[in-house]
């Protein structure tokens, strides 16, 4: 089994155009532009079907990065994981993660235990008429699989986020299946990102053996105690296959990083935030730990789809004005902040089979000096 070296780094941005932070660290030597694996951001768009600050990104940073990996923009696509998250309510503040990951030759002394390690894969591109259905539940748990195998991790327990960028439906994909005579699960735009997100999610649980792999087309989206706790779907416009990227603990790992979480119960569980950050031997802000340093935060936020949390009624899916989903990343975003003593933290909405229902997964990157 190879021994690689996983390092993280976040960056904040001015917009989501913004690739000025990145490029100083590759011009100082600090990033190894041919190193990076994988970048998830936030950007401070609606998080909803015409997020094209997603895209705007995503253009901006292949843009960057082409010429020191001496490939056109519409290829470092398809060596880089890219995971852009619509959606900066609140306190939550634009920024992009950057992981890297380099072969060496040995762990160097001083590394012990299972570190930080990172995989990743592609599904096969899906027909309009797949998302939100068993095809894609199928296929994404195969490339979960392939980047656990890719991040050298063997063991399901040490897999700790998997973060995956699905497809979404517009009017065309929606015609273009019902030329064929095939329907989609909706032809609703904004409703297919919650199928999409969904099936993805239960594919994660599937890998993980979370739960049994006999799961119908009509349990998606009905079917809450169906879930995984550590999976983390955002949809969007930009591509038709999954993207998957699993984040865990390796014994193979020789990174300065360690990755913890916990699932929530609800949008407002602090106790869940507490206990992820202290499976990486942080507690809340300010941090104090000695020899450990909070690198980010990543987690699900939903409203509660049965309109309350811990008895009082909400108002979140009843608002005309402002989408659940934004009502539900700047509640949790907030709460996040305040026990980590920052807002640079990477919160999604649209938790769907990603923790209970109202809940989600949390997870929390260390670094050990």
């Amino acid at each position: 089994m190879r021994t690689a070296s996983v390092g993280v780094v976040r960056i904040a941005t001015k917009g989501p155009g913004d690739v000025s932070g990145l490029m100083a660290m590759v011009g100082s030597g600090a990033i190894d532009p041919k190193s990076i694996l994988a970048i998830l951001g936030k950007t401070e768009g609606n998080g909803g079907v015409n997020d094209f600050t997603r895209e705007y990104a995503v253009v901006a940073l292949c843009t960057a990065l082409a010429s020191h990996l001496n490939l056109p923009p519409h290829e470092v696509e398809q060596r880089i994981a890219f995971v852009m998250s619509g959606g900066t309510e609140g306190v939550l503040s634009p920024h992009i993660t950057i992981f890297t990951r380099q072969e060496v030759e040995a762990r160097p002394a001083g590394i012990s235990g299972k570190r930080l390690s990172i995989g990743m894969a592609h599904t096969r591109d899906f027909l309009p008429e797949e998302l939100g259905r068993s095809a894609q539940i199928t296929e994404t748990a195969k490339a979960v699989k392939a980047a656990m195998e890719d991040a050298g991790i063997t063991d399901p327990a040490d897999v700790h986020f998997v973060q995956i960028k699905c497809p979404l439906l517009t009017s065309d994909r929606v015609e273009a299946a019902a030329a064929r005579g095939n329907e989609t699960a909706t032809i609703s735009a904004y409703g297919s990102m919650a199928y999409s997100r969904g099936a993805s999610a239960l594919g994660v649980a599937v890998a993980l053996g979370e739960i049994a792999s006999d799961i119908r087309d009509e349990d998606v989206l009905r079917r809450y105690d169906l879930f995984s706790k550590v999976a983390s779907t955002s949809s969007g416009i930009e591509l038709m296959h999954n993207v998957v990227i699993v984040l865990g603990n390796s014994a193979s790992s020789a990174s300065e990083f360690e990755i913890g979480h916990a699932v929530m119960g609800d949008a407002i569980d602090s106790a869940a935030i507490m206990s992820a950050l202290k499976s990486v031997g942080l507690g809340t802000a300010p941090q104090a730990a000695a020899g450990r340093e909070l690198v980010n935060i990543f987690a699900k936020a939903e409203a509660s789809p049965n309109g309350n949390v811990r008895g009082f009624r909400h108002t979140m899916l009843e608002d005309t004005d402002i989408s659940s989903t934004r009502h539900a990343r700047a509640a949790v975003g907030g709460l996040i902040a305040g026990l980590a003593g920052t807002g640079a933290v990477y919160v999604s909405g649209g938790a769907e089979h990603q923790g209970p229902a109202g809940g989600g997964p949390v997870a929390v990157i260390a670094r050990l000096s």
